[in-house]
């Protein structure tokens, strides 16, 4: 008797993966058609909040500052390649001073050198050649492979600044479209909103693998915009049966957001939605008295719960009551939130304690579904890397050119004659610095969220960009990891790509002193009075007051002028009076 059960509850199993296999089979084969419908206006950051979020990623804009004498007669003395080069290299030599430090240094003289790019480049040309001097850079391949110094963290702003325009003419329309693409093609599996677990995804570790049976809804949405019931014109938006109310609301602003290309005027801890039934209408709470329980966890009420069918009307209204502290606005706040809480896999399934009753789910089974969301997204991964390592009007970028011929120069001086040496360099100082920053972070380009499901999928592909710049075959065997297995096939074609694009590049004629100059001169000139350059002056001034004998002793090591620790001297008593003084 008991072996015939588990014969049987081995069929029973052996029946669920086929059927979950060949589901994984159908999506791939199937889901070909183009997910995005409509993107409205693509919600570009301006050039200001761009250049610092990537110049300050982790600190917020410098306070206001007044253009003061000191400040002025520092921003003269900054201007003296000297006293700049032999201030950065003092800086360097502190053993205090921590990457940190470093790359808030180069942040702060990009902005207080921003409306002068051709004398910020000629600086920054004259610390890469200095630091490829280094006696730890006798390994020419490793230079420019970390942000260890401030010319480095310099290169990565100075590449920002100038690949800008690229950036929003040419590069911006794909990376959009990839993200809305991933935003989407997520949102057609369930997500479950206790562990941020998704059925499609590029990520292995974000992969849910106890989805249940769901379905596709199509909600019709009225926007409450009077005090006498009146309503929008509605918009349709695509949910899912297993949605949360939560989830719900989330679809509905992003649709919104997509669709008009500004955000709703309420925030989600702002609105409630509510649900027409024989024309009333019945709030859907996320937790409510018709709550399934299991034990003491309570179920996330979804659409399903509510029994609400497809095509039916939902209102979207302000909450009447904000009391911050209680209730809670989001139950998500809650500290003990995973453990108080499930929607889609069953607690006990998700502490290993499967019971005679429990459908098991094997993780390899869902393998597909990474697979058929690559599937799903593929076009645009590759348009997108081939507008990155394209050539509009078939030029490169301006600033592409002029330092890859840079580098070409300083391999030509160094007698370096393994052209896989600088491949490394113009791999590190593009791809590698700035677009895999981009990549990874739409939100510096774009005003829109990163869910940390959307930076996992981002992940794997800043993985297979990079792969394809890299010069050592892949070994991938049964056991290597998934994201690198799912672009295997796909990376030897775009290395060629690659290599033809850095020919190309090389090939190019070269552009003129004139020419380039011209063209950061307009850099400059487009972005004028963007950046408060007196406080980023008042925060380098700190640096020189802290290490000022240092900084004095480097210069008497060059051939500085009397002249020049003159104006050292100035600047220090200016800014020394300027605490002194309330008034100035």
């Amino acid at each position: 008797m008991l072996t015939n059960q588990m014969n049987k509850r081995l069929e029973m199993i052996e029946c669920d993966i086929r059927k979950d296999i060949r589901q994984g089979f159908v999506d791939m084969q199937t889901d070909r058609s183009e997910l995005i419908s409509s993107t409205g206006a693509i919600p570009f950051l301006d050039y200001k909040h761009f250049a610092s979020r990537i110049f300050f990623p982790e600190d917020g804009p410098l306070a206001t500052s007044s253009r003061t004498r000191a400040a002025r007669a520092l921003s003269h003395l900054i201007r003296d390649p000297l006293f700049l080069v032999s201030f950065v290299h003092t800086l360097e030599e502190q053993k205090n001073f921590i990457i940190k430090d470093k790359c808030m240094v180069a942040s702060l003289l990009t902005l207080a050198l921003h409306d002068d790019l051709p004398y910020l480049t000629q600086v920054m040309e004259q610390l890469l050649v200095s630091l490829m001097e280094q006696p730890s850079n006798a390994h020419p391949k490793l230079l420019l492979r970390r942000t260890e110094s401030i010319v480095e963290k310099l290169l990565t702003n100075w590449m920002s600044v100038c690949l800008y325009g690229f950036l929003r003419e040419c590069v911006g329309q794909p990376l959009y479209l990839l993200v809305c693409a991933l935003t989407e093609q997520i949102s057609k599996g369930p997500v479950d909103s206790v562990t941020g677990k998704a059925l499609y995804t590029l990520s292995e570790n974000d992969l849910l693998s106890q989805a249940q049976d769901f379905s596709p809804l199509k909600l019709n949405v009225l926007f409450a915009v009077g005090t006498e019931g009146e309503v929008s014109e509605p918009l349709d938006v695509c949910v899912l049966d297993c949605d949360t109310v939560e989830q719900v609301k989330e679809k509905i602003l992003l649709t919104f957001h997509r669709k008009f290309g500004f955000r709703y005027t309420q925030q989600l801890h702002d609105i409630d939605i509510e649900f027409e039934q024989s024309g009333c209408y019945v709030a859907l709470q996320e937790v409510d008295s018709s709550s399934e329980m299991m034990g003491e966890v309570t179920m996330l009420n979804t659409l399903k719960h509510y029994r609400i069918p497809d095509g039916s009307t939902i209102k979207v209204i302000t909450r009447k009551v904000q009391v911050p502290k209680s209730p809670t606005l989001s139950f998500k706040e809650e500290p003990d939130f995973q453990t108080k809480y499930f929607h889609l896999i069953d607690p006990e399934l998700a502490d290993n304690k499967n019971s005679q009753g429990k459908k098991l789910k094997v993780k390899e089974v869902y393998l597909t579904k990474l697979l058929s969301t690559k599937v799903a997204v593929h076009s645009y991964v590759e348009n997108l890397f081939k507008t990155i390592w394209g050539t509009s009007n078939n030029r490169p970028p301006h600033a592409v050119k002029y330092f890859f011929d840079f580098l070409d120069s300083q391999g030509e001086n160094k007698n370096i004659s393994d052209p896989d040496v600088l491949h490394i360099w113009k791999t590190n100082s593009l791809p590698l610095r700035f677009w895999v920053n981009i990549l990874k972070n739409p939100q510096f380009v774009f005003d829109l969220e990163k869910t940390p499901l959307l930076d996992g999928c981002l992940s794997v592909i800043a993985q297979a960009f990079m792969d394809s710049f890299s010069l050592t075959e892949q070994q991938l065997g049964m056991h290597a990891p998934t994201n690198k297995l799912l672009y295997a096939k796909d990376i030897p074609q775009y290395k060629q790509e690659v290599k033809a694009y850095y020919k190309k590049v090389q090939e190019q004629p070269a552009l003129s002193s004139r020419e380039f100059k011209d063209f950061l001169q307009e850099e400059s000139k487009k972005h004028e009075n963007e950046f408060n350059e007196s406080a980023a002056l008042c925060e380098i001034y700190k640096l020189i007051h802290r290490y000022f004998n240092q900084i004095e002793e480097k210069l008497e090591q060059t051939t500085a002028t009397s002249r020049l620790k003159e104006e050292l001297q100035q600047v220090r008593e200016l800014f020394d009076s300027k605490k002194k003084s309330s008034w100035e």
